[in-house]
């Protein structure tokens, strides 16, 4: 079955960094765009980057476009994002997608909370 792992959420001061990972299996990662939301509290959830299958084409929201990083790594079926210049208003619930902003699967989700 399709499982999709969340890890390298936790506390990080506005301005610092995390890089968030996900383990894929139970499908051909390689096959699929992917993708993180997140869900802030009290809010519905938000589509925050993709990456198409073969990592030839990325795309971000605008409101973390130059400051989060996706990529992949098809030989283990891991998925990144690497977070930069956070903000509070990046704390929310991190998830793992698979496909775009129109999806079937999604993992458990990562906690990343910024705050001094």
């Amino acid at each position: 079955q399709v499982q999709l792992v969340e890890s390298g959420g936790g506390l990080a001061q506005p301005g610092g960094s995390l890089r968030l990972s996900c383990a894929a299996s139970g499908f051909t990662f390689s096959s699929y765009t992917m993708s993180w939301a997140r869900q802030a509290p009290g809010k519905g959830l938000e589509w925050v980057s993709g990456i198409y299958k073969d990592a030839s084409d990325t795309s971000y929201a605008d409101s973390v476009k130059g400051r989060f990083t996706i990529s992949r790594d098809n030989a283990k079926n891991t998925l990144f994002l690497q977070m930069n210049s956070l903000k509070p208003e990046d704390t929310a619930l991190y998830y793992c997608i698979r496909g775009g902003k129109v999806y079937d699967y999604r993992g458990q989700g990562t906690q990343v909370t910024v705050s001094s």
